[in-house]
């Protein structure tokens, strides 16, 4: 009888494999944060204008299907949101806080859908001498309330 040996693989070699839904995979931390700093050609108030102008999003952000603003004064507005792609698409509320031209800082509030939702964009001078430009701190932290959104999160952060 002719045996045929068996292959030795080194311990510290696994074999890697990606699922859409993971459902073996830790279910324990579906929190994600992201953050980025840039220097960019345009100025802090120009900045402002476009993230602040949340009634906008609709129109440029990416999945963002609907944007409204149902209350707003000096340094606040409160907006109701519908992101997603069909026919998963869902709604959530955000508390925005304004300080112009530096700072536009959005929270959820309804927890529907999120757990935790917090968007912050700082804008500093740029490059010395050109008013025109703007450092851009951007970070977002969030964390889906079901198990498939946080799955679906993975496809795309």
């Amino acid at each position: 009888m002719n045996r045929v040996p068996m292959l030795k693989t080194p311990r510290h070699c696994h074999a890697q494999q990606r699922n859409f839904f993971n459902i073996a995979g830790p279910l324990i931390n579906k929190k994600k944060e992201y953050s980025e700093r840039r220097v960019i050609g345009f100025s802090m108030l120009e900045m402002y204008n476009v993230v602040s102008g949340v009634a906008d999003y609709k129109h440029f952000v990416p999945w963002c299907k609907k944007s409204d603003v149902i209350s707003k004064r000096s340094g606040y507005a409160k907006a109701q949101l519908e992101v997603g792609f069909p026919p998963i698409v869902e709604r959530y509320t955000s508390v925005v806080t304004l300080v112009r031209p530096h700072l536009v800082k959005a929270s959820c509030t309804d927890g529907r859908l999120f757990n935790h939702l917090e968007t912050n964009w700082r804008f500093s001078p740029g490059v010395p001498g050109y008013p025109r430009t703007c450092t851009v701190d951007f970070s977002i932290s969030f964390e889906f309330r079901s198990l498939l959104h946080s799955q679906l999160a993975t496809v795309f952060f």
